[in-house]
């Protein structure tokens, strides 16, 4: 399904080039934590979202909305997605984080969803299912599909990080790649195990969320991947921008958040040129 727009990968490369900046955030609007004045319901959401996206835009190599966030809203929230992601600049690249993985007649209809109705320029996907569990995503060859390779959480110790399961995805993801348009979701928070997804994917690139959480190793990590382009390292931040305030000030407290974290990924990858 080869549609006349350009590669993911490609517009993710100029973005990040053109604003300078390696730095993906995420959009999570917890309606617990979104200021009060807004409201807990889907215009208070699509407000607080809407804000954020443009007191940061600057900054952003790409969004990553949440989609568990909007559907917990129900029926509305597809609409307020909606909303929110039209209020986006096109040349920033959107990517959705779904973590989709079924077999394949309903993974067909999931793409989809993401790819044809949200028009998501790439999604986050879950391999366990085997292959025909992503090939309908991986047939929109202009679209990014991120591999879940190995998550952020604790539970990662129960089956991905036990015999490297991760290793072995990034090793299937590399097999599946012939369109060009596979990249990896990999919260691989130290150097070791980031150079061993990087070997198996053959340097696929990498989603690497949380950023906040892995701050202290992040220019090992840069020095470990410095021979990559810079679109094949981008880093996510989520609610330590969204939530850095939780007064009025919100949008002004995100926008200097977001440029503390660009900055931060910068020297770091600027300190790599160096060494």
């Amino acid at each position: 399904m080869n549609e006349e727009i350009p590669g993911f990968f490609s517009k993710l490369a100029e973005r990040c080039e053109s604003a300078n900046t390696s730095l993906c955030i995420g959009l999570d609007p917890d309606p617990r934590r979104i200021p009060p004045k807004l409201g807990s319901g889907p215009e208070g959401i699509y407000r607080f979202c809407a804000d954020i996206i443009e007191a940061t835009s600057e900054f952003a190599a790409a969004y990553k909305p949440n989609l568990a966030f909007f559907e917990a809203i129900g029926v509305e929230g597809w609409q307020v997605l909606a909303q929110v992601l039209e209020s986006i600049d096109p040349a920033i690249p959107i990517i959705i984080d779904a973590k989709r993985g079924d077999i394949g007649p309903a993974a067909r209809h999931y793409a989809r969803a993401l790819f044809e109705k949200l028009k998501a320029d790439a999604v986050t996907v879950n391999p366990l299912f085997g292959f025909d569990s992503i090939e309908p995503f991986l047939e929109y060859e202009n679209r990014g599909v991120y591999i879940v390779c190995m998550t952020t959480n604790t539970g990662a110790a129960d089956f991905e990080i036990p015999n490297e399961l991760y290793v072995r995805i990034a090793t299937k993801a590399r097999e599946w790649n012939t369109a060009g348009n596979i990249g990896l979701d990999a919260g691989a928070s130290k150097p070791k195990m980031l150079g061993k997804i990087r070997t198996a994917s053959k340097n696929l690139p990498i989603l690497l969320p949380r950023l906040g959480g892995q701050g202290d190793d992040l220019q090992d990590l840069m020095r470990s991947s410095s021979d990559l382009p810079r679109h094949h390292l981008i880093f996510t931040v989520s609610r330590s921008i969204l939530f850095a305030s939780k007064a009025d000030d919100y949008g002004h407290a995100a926008r200097k958040t977001a440029r503390y974290y660009r900055d931060k990924i910068n020297r770091a990858l600027e300190a790599t040129k160096h060494d």
